[in-house]
Formats: structure tokens, C-alpha cells, sequence
């Protein structure tokens, strides 16, 4: 009996044990979940992938080229490098959309060192929708620089696709467009002239834009060329027509170029003017700007798909960096480098001194990524006022007006201690607009590049300011457009507030609408 009891009352204690154990695994590993949870939850708020811009998936991108629109959606190609950091090299990588907003990734569709001249490089791509180079009815043909074969010069080169842009063929060994003699003789940009009934391509040839033309694709003959002044190197040549809203027709003649030895942007510049088939004269000589940040390069325009033949718009965005600091960034701790603007749409206005301007806005697609709205309908401000709201990727628009202020305008992803931040605003004493990244990480170890200018109406006292602001940019749209200011910025992932300031008087900020935006990707 009392052996029976002893062995009873170990069997029971045993069990509690286990009981206990189990019991005791059981919230361990409810605990471990949370924490992994909680470590998850950290790693995605500690990221740099952009919210709501296009980037890579990883390793390295740079250039755009210009998308085309076929078969429902806009294909994409952009120069790529899978052997970033190490290796070197770029190649056509694919993505379609169909609102420019979200981009499917279609993998590498022109892969490099798969013929004698190595990687690929910038150029275009048209759809040959009437055989004209007999690759076959509709097929995607791309124009691209390589290098020769010894290496010592850029040349053109035709890839072709018969599957609908997935996979492309290189034509010839040789090149469609051999050097004529010149260092710089890259990145083809071809369009179809209606007005003329054949193919043009424009070619950045150092300080000039060569223009070209075709009746196949395969056989250029040189017209002319326009001869820039003072803003370095051509490169990412753009050639198109807009209607402006006066109903006048005018042609664009774009590059992404250099003007910071005359304070100028390193962006792209635009001139309007004519087009008579072999020569393109300008409206004026100075070019205009169609960003003053300093991370909007190599951009491209292109059509809207959805209204062929429509003048009235179009479409554009940039490689957001820059040559002088292109590895300063600190995604490359995740993997990848390299984003582009959000798409903005393009339209020419003739404004009050008869020049005829491009202006910018963001798309609107771009609203349907929305998940919650902060609305103040005035605040009055001199000195600062700190807004209760916070946000990390958001799109922000106000009205201010002033009567005796000198610099009104908000701090961005500000720090709590207020000693980090974005700054965008207006001096109107010295009648600028600008953007300052100097208080927050930003890529440019220089300092030079901190704070991007741009003329603003003297005597104007009021401003409307749509920003669009990201993990790793801020882009700042002035009244109608016609001034943007584009930059990378890296700031620290808890810094997200909002001040408004007005110094030397009172400013009213009114109808301030926030808009956070989900993730695209």
C-alpha cells in the first residue's frame, strides 16, 4: 500500500512537471514570436526601400529609357548591374505598369557581355509597328551605345525582340552607327516624326545634340546639329512635340546636362522652339531647367499610352542621383542602389513673358496609394508652430500667403530635439524658393550640394507647395509646377516631424493636406 501510494504520488508529480514544461514552452515560444515579431517589425521600419518610388531590386540602376506602351501596359527598361559593388557593367532590366504607380519586375531582358562589345548602355525603344527594319510586323526594336570592340569608343547597336519586348537579339556585329570621330557619341534617343513621315534619332555628342534620320531603323544619315553652350556634357538626348495651352504647337529639344560651374542644375535642360525635319532653332538661347534639386538626372519623357497622338501630355521621370556622390548611400547596407522619381505628368504653358515653360506635377494615380488624410484648415505662424502630426512617406500640400515675413516654409522629417530636419521654403527678401538638406544625412560628404535655388516672383506673398516626401528623397513642387526641387535624402527612421516657420513675420498656412502613403512595393 504505501509503495502503490509513493509510486502514485511520483507518477502525479512527474505529470505536473511535464504539465508545467510544456506550459512553460508553450508561452516561451509565444514570447520568442512576439520578439521575432517585434524584430521584424523593427528590420521593416528600419529599411530605406523607398514607400512609393521605383527602385531596384537590388544591387545597382542608374539610367531610364524611355518606356513605351504596348499590349495594355508601359514597358521599362533601365540600365542595371547585378555584379554591383564588385563588378562592373550595366544591362537592360525589364518592369511593366499599368498606372505608373505600381511596377511589376519582368527580370533582365538584354543581358551584358553576350556579344563582343560587352554591356550595354543608354538608347531607346520603339515599337516597329509597320515592319520598317523587317525584324516582323510590331516588333520592339532598342538602339543602344556599346563599345567598339577594342573598347575605345562608343557606337550604336540594334538588339531587336520578336516576344514582345521579353527577351532581345543583337542584330549585327557591327555597328548600325559606327563613331565618326568624336570621344562622345552615345545614348540614341529615336522617335517616329509624323510631321515628316520617318525616324529620327538625337544623339548626345559631347557639347552637341546630333540629330539623325531613317526610313528602316538601320540606315542613319546625319541633318544637323545643335551646338549648347556652357552647360558641360550632353547626355540622354530628348526630342518631342507638345501642344501648350494657348493651342500653340511647339517642339522640346531636351538633355540631361551640367550647369553647376554657372550655378545652374545638373538635370535636365529644355529648350522649345522648331523642328523643320533637319534643324531644330530654339525659342530662345538660355535653356530651361525641369528640376532644380540635385538628384533628377538622366531623365526621359515619354507619351501617353492610353491617348496616342495626344499633344496636351506627357509623362517623365529621372534616376534620382548623382556622379559626384553615386555610392554614398545608405541602402547599399541592404543590397540595392538606385530609385527614380515618381512619375510626374509634363505639360507647356505660355507664360506672362510669351516664353513657353514645361510644367510638372506628380500623377494622379499616385493618390490611390492613400491610407489616411490629416487636415488643417489654417494655422498662423510667427516663429514656429510644431504640428501634432507625424509621418515617414506622405504627400503634403498647403497654401501660404505673408504680407512682411522673409522666410517662411516647414521642416521635414524633423528630429524630436528639432536639430535634424528637411527644410523647403521661401525667402522672400531674396526671392527663392529652396530646399535644404544640410541638416539631415544626405549623400553629398562635399556639403557643397545642400541647397538647391530657384528665382521666385519678387513681390509675390503667397505660395502653394505640393512635397512629396520619402524614405530616401523629398520632391518639391512650386505653385503650378514650373520649379522643382529634387534630392536624395537619407534621413534617420524616427525622425518624422512637421514645424511650420515664418521668421521676421506672421505667415498663414492654410488648407494643409497629408496624405500617407502605403507601400507600392
Amino acid at each position: 500500500m504505501k509503495r502503490k501510494g509513493a509510486y502514485k504520488w511520483l507518477t502525479l508529480a512527474v505529470l505536473l512537471v511535464v504539465i508545467a514544461g510544456l506550459i512553460i514552452a508553450t508561452v516561451s515560444k509565444k514570447e520568442d514570436t512576439k520578439d521575432q515579431g517585434k524584430e521584424k517589425e523593427n528590420k521593416s521600419e528600419s529599411t530605406y526601400r523607398p514607400v512609393y518610388h521605383f527602385n531596384t531590386p537590388d544591387k545597382w540602376k542608374n539610367d531610364p529609357q524611355k518606356p513605351i506602351y504596348f499590349d495594355g501596359k508601359y514597358h521599362y527598361y533601365y540600365l542595371y548591374n547585378h555584379d554591383y559593388p564588385k563588378g562592373n557593367g550595366t544591362e537592360w532590366r525589364h518592369a511593366t505598369s499599368k498606372d505608373l504607380v505600381h511596377w511589376k519586375d519582368e527580370g533582365v531582358a538584354i543581358p551584358k557581355y553576350t556579344n563582343k562589345n560587352g554591356d550595354i548602355w543608354s538608347g531607346s525603344v520603339v515599337e516597329d509597328k509597320d515592319n520598317t527594319a523587317g525584324f516582323g510586323k510590331d516588333a520592339i526594336v532598342a538602339i543602344m551605345t556599346q563599345p567598339s570592340a577594342d573598347g575605345q569608343k562608343q557606337e550604336q547597336y540594334i538588339w531587336y525582340s520578336t516576344d514582345r519586348g521579353k527577351t532581345f537579339k543583337s542584330y549585327s556585329k557591327n555597328p548600325i552607327m559606327p563613331n565618326p570621330g568624336t570621344k562622345d557619341f552615345r545614348d540614341p534617343k529615336v522617335i517616329w516624326d509624323n510631321e515628316h513621315d520617318k525616324w529620327v534619332l538625337v544623339m548626345s555628342e559631347g557639347e552637341k545634340i546630333g540629330f539623325y534620320e531613317s526610313s528602316n531603323l538601320k540606315d542613319w544619315t546625319y541633318t544637323g546639329g545643335f551646338v549648347t553652350k556652357d552647360i558641360g556634357i550632353t547626355e540622354c538626348p530628348d526630342l518631342f512635340q507638345m501642344k501648350a495651352d494657348d493651342g500653340t504647337v511647339k517642339w522640346v529639344l531636351g538633355t540631361s546636362a551640367n550647369g553647376k560651374e554657372r550655378g545652374k542644375p545638373n538635370t535636365y535642360a529644355y529648350w522649345t522652339g522648331n523642328y523643320d525635319g533637319t534643324t531644330f532653332t530654339p525659342d530662345m538661347d538660355e535653356p530651361q531647367w525641369l528640376d532644380h534639386g540635385f538628384d533628377w538626372y538622366g531623365a526621359v519623357t515619354f507619351e501617353d499610352g492610353k491617348n496616342t497622338g495626344s499633344l496636351e501630355k506627357r509623362y517623365a521621370f529621372a534616376w534620382m542621383n548623382n556622379w559626384d556622390y553615386p555610392d554614398k548611400t545608405p541602402t547599399m547596407k541592404e543590397g540595392f542602389n538606385g530609385f527614380d522619381s515618381v512619375t510626374r505628368e509634363i505639360t507647356l504653358s505660355k507664360q506672362d513673358d510669351d516664353q513657353y515653360s514645361l510644367l510638372s506635377k506628380p500623377v494622379e494615380e499616385l493618390n490611390q496609394l492613400t491610407d489616411s488624410t490629416n487636415s488643417l484648415e489654417q494655422v498662423e505662424v510667427n516663429g514656429e508652430k510644431k504640428l501634432k502630426i507625424k509621418g515617414e512617406a506622405y504627400q503634403l500640400d498647403t497654401d501660404i500667403s505673408w504680407s512682411d515675413a522673409e522666410n517662411v516654409g516647414l521642416r521635414l522629417r524633423e528630429s524630436a530635439d528639432q536639430k535634424r530636419h528637411i527644410d523647403v521654403g521661401i525667402f522672400a527678401k531674396d526671392n527663392v524658393s529652396y530646399v535644404n538638406r544640410s541638416y539631415s544625412n544626405q549623400p553629398d560628404q562635399s556639403k557643397k550640394y545642400v541647397e538647391s535655388r530657384d528665382y521666385f516672383d519678387a513681390g509675390k506673398k503667397n505660395v502653394h507647395l505640393k512635397i512629396l516626401v520619402d524614405k530616401t528623397s523629398i520632391e518639391v513642387f512650386i505653385d503650378d509646377g514650373k520649379t522643382v526641387h529634387s534630392s536624395e535624402v537619407f534621413p534617420r527612421h524616427n525622425d518624422q516631424g512637421i514645424t511650420l516657420f515664418s521668421q521676421g513675420g506672421t505667415a498663414l498656412f492654410k488648407n494643409i493636406e497629408i496624405k500617407h502613403l502605403r507601400s507600392i512595393q
